[in-house]
């Protein structure tokens, strides 16, 4: 089994963090699974917080979409809390697609009753609760509350033991034991950067007692399932009526026409 696991990191900017995650993939995955990590290289990878940034970011998910189909590879992960591109990346590709943050939420939902989110900062809190409620699960969510890390890149440090490590821990556990005496269930770190961080600081609860659902571990094994599936259901795990529906082979000739030979690989020209 072959995942593709897109981080929108760019690589270079963020200290020990893509040997910490590819230690924890490594870590996780089941014997014969591989595992590809690709970041960021073409625009930004440094704050993904701001809407447009993650657009520009976006195309080059998207580009990816394709090398992963075009190289045999049988799901993609989104491996960002915004999951940006999911929709289109589920339209263009026939393996499944799955994103970090729609995952957590499915599977917290069968750890407790509720969830919650503890976000980095003010900016990415909007975008998180967009997403519950995109995904339809308003009703199992408690509320977020957030941490305070303006630069993103500044977590970078905080994956040596020292005073950046317990700056970030103390937020994190502060904003999640806020949830939890709201009524949350279960906690998730909203930000693959700070999921890694608390794996490999071994932290995988509050402070009293409640479970933090560590989403990159979930994320993997999700897609291991997701194959396995695919494959039971002969190769049809992903629906292409409505929402992820490509166009239409008689179509397909004008768009390439304009978008380009490679869009929508799978979809033959009548």
């Amino acid at each position: 089994m072959k995942l593709w696991y897109q981080s929108m990191t760019r690589q270079d900017q963020w200290g020990t963090y893509p040997q910490i995650l590819r230690g924890i993939l490594d870590q996780v995955k089941d014997e014969g699974t591989e595992i590809h990590v690709a970041g960021i290289t073409e625009v930004g990878g440094v704050g993904d917080q701001f809407r447009y940034l993650e657009f520009l970011e976006t195309a080059e998910v998207l580009k990816n979409v394709h090398r992963a189909v075009n190289e045999g590879y049988d799901a993609f992960l989104v491996g960002n809390i915004a999951d940006p591109g999911i929709r289109e990346a589920r339209e263009i590709a026939p393996i499944p697609v799955l994103g970090l943050c729609e995952s957590a939420m499915h599977v917290a939902c069968m750890m407790g009753a509720n969830f919650s989110f503890v976000t980095i900062n003010e900016k990415f809190t909007p975008r998180i609760v967009e997403n519950v409620h995109r995904y339809g699960l308003g009703q199992r969510f408690t509320g977020a509350n957030r941490m305070a890390v303006e630069r993103l890149t500044d977590l970078a440090a905080a994956f040596e033991p020292g005073p950046a490590r317990d700056d970030v821990v103390a937020q994190f556990n502060a904003a999640a034991l806020k949830n939890t005496e709201a009524g949350a269930e279960v906690v998730i770190a909203a930000g693959g950067v700070v999921m890694a961080l608390l794996a490999h600081a071994g932290i995988h609860a509050t402070a009293d007692g409640v479970p933090i659902l560590n989403g990159i571990t979930n994320l993997v094994k999700m897609a291991e399932m997701a194959v396995k599936l695919d494959r039971l259901m002969g190769g049809r795990f992903v629906s292409k009526k409505g929402l992820y529906a490509p166009p239409p082979p008689a179509l397909i000739e004008t768009f390439r026409k304009h978008y380009g030979d490679y869009i929508y690989p799978t979809v033959k020209a009548p």
